[in-house]
């Protein structure tokens, strides 16, 4: 078996070894909370970043753990090289902040009773009392950790992937995998898990060893490719820490769409609505999703919002993400600059060691991030940009928009470069093809229908990128007198 040398690098690094600790330890605290089965709702459409993947993938509901090989895919002499593969980490707990201000909803509800006369509804009074009465099982120590499910989605995703790319994840490539995370634990234990469903593949009914004994070992942290967005002063400064940069976001928070939810969700919780504001309302639609998608369990906070409630809140959801992580702003995207040259790198190591007949050193490539890692790469590529961008006044002419964050980088989502060779090509050109895959869907060109594309032309329609772009000239912070750069 060939084994490539960072395999071992694990023995030496000792932070792979403190997260693996910390893995192990996470996973003994989260046990107790297993998933249900999958329970629907209405509103699952319209969740966001905080949406399920098998409410993107509905046929994973009656098989998880089987492949649907999308009829698109190449196939035939087409044979796949490589495989790198970007992938958000899974369902994961609501963070600290979240659950501090569910806290103070939940004390709303509970002090409504002293307030509550005779001129409220039974309905309202019913479903206030049922919300009051509701379990708060989330904890402090949850912040945003992987929970039971999010690593049951890693591990399916490994055994479909495995069945989908045999020849790449075969046990013979096992000791080749290669795999990078960010520091966060919830991306560190979904690479784990990844692990540990490929072993389940390679080892059918025999129980995985500790992550830190397996070949490869945990994923290598690298925060710089993972979390780019971290090291880029210029969206540090003009973006993520500019208390104007998401006007549109806290101008929707103030208009009427969402002012009438917060009219009506003040009646129907019987709560003064000065008690209320925009943060709380969403906070509880999304403790809906997380009691979906943690615990399989439709809460009574799912009947507190109707389709259109829903759609509206998608709306301001997917209003920070674009201004926040998409086409609001250019620096969002350039700053994806590394991570995307970095694919390409692989990719252009194994077209250079297939040409000269010898084995691919990393036939897969594996890195674990957020939706934060994954919507600056998909918008610097040019995918789902609508016409007009999104804005606090028109919500009404953006309701057919592309770019809906939950269909994009749901939990365990995953944008997947594959790497063709194909015999009897006529010209060297036509030897190597690319297809990418979103959410295991071949994802056609962002500047054409096809569904595959030469290697050449498609490094030749990103030439700007991957030449021009670079990350230290592209973050570094404007001088003095710069206008902005809004769309």
């Amino acid at each position: 078996m060939i084994r490539s040398p960072r395999c071992f690098l694990r023995i030496s690094v000792a932070p792979a070894a403190a997260l693996a600790a910390a893995l192990l330890s996470s996973l003994a605290r989260c046990s107790f909370l297993e998933p249900r089965d999958p329970v629907d709702s209405s509103l699952s459409p319209y969740f966001g970043t905080k949406t399920r993947y098998e409410d993107v993938n509905p046929g994973l509901l009656s098989g998880p753990e089987a492949p649907w090989r999308d009829p698109e895919l190449l196939e035939g002499t087409c044979t796949p090289v490589q495989l790198v593969a970007l992938i958000r980490h899974g369902t994961r707990y609501p963070t600290a902040k979240q659950i501090r201000k569910l806290r103070q909803l939940h004390g709303l509800l509970q002090a409504r009773g002293s307030r509550d006369g005779g001129g409220s509804s039974t309905g309202s009074r019913a479903l206030g009392a049922a919300l009051a009465d509701w379990p708060l099982w989330y904890a402090d120590w949850m912040d945003g950790q992987l929970v039971e499910k999010g690593r049951q989605d890693m591990r399916q995703l490994a055994l479909r992937l495995a069945s989908l790319f045999p020849a790449l994840f075969s046990r013979e490539n096992y000791g080749r995998l290669r795999l990078i995370t960010s520091s966060k634990h919830r991306c560190v234990d979904s690479g784990a898990a990844f692990l540990q469903g490929l072993w389940q593949h390679y080892h059918p009914g025999l129980p995985p060893p500790d992550v830190a004994d397996m070949e490869c070992g945990p994923p290598r942290v690298n925060d710089k490719l993972m979390r780019f967005f971290d090291h880029c002063e210029k969206f540090l400064t003009e973006v993520e820490k500019n208390a104007t940069a998401l006007h549109h976001v806290e101008a929707f928070k103030t208009g009427p769409e969402m002012q009438n939810i917060l009219k009506k969700v003040a009646a129907t919780l019987q709560v003064p609505v000065n008690d209320l504001n925009a943060d709380l309302i969403q906070v509880a639609f999304f403790t809906c999703s997380f009691d979906l998608a943690i615990k399989g369990v439709k809460s009574p906070w799912c009947d507190v919002f109707d389709i259109d409630d829903a759609k509206v809140l998608e709306y301001l959801n997917d209003l920070k993400q674009y201004w926040k992580r998409g086409y609001g702003y250019t620096i969002n995207s350039r700053s994806s600059c590394t991570l995307f040259q970095d694919i390409f790198q692989h990719l252009d190591k194994a077209v250079e060691q297939k040409q000269r007949s010898q084995p691919i050193s990393s036939p897969v490539i594996l890195q674990f991030g957020h939706a934060e890692t994954l919507l600056p790469l998909l918008s610097l590529m040019g995918y789902f940009k609508d016409k007009e961008p999104l804005t606090a006044y028109n919500y009404k002419e953006q309701m057919h928009r592309k770019f809906r964050s939950g269909h994009i980088v749901p939990y365990a989502s995953n944008l997947i470069f594959v790497l063709y060779h194909c015999e009897n090509a006529k010209t060297p050109k036509e030897q190597f093809r690319v297809q990418m895959l979103l959410n295991e869907k071949v994802l056609p060109l962002a500047y054409s229908p096809e569904t595959v594309s030469f290697y050449e032309d498609l490094k030749n329609h990103y030439k700007d990128i991957l030449q021009s772009c670079q990350t230290s000239e592209e973050c570094e912070l404007a001088k003095a007198n710069s206008t902005s750069d809004e769309l």
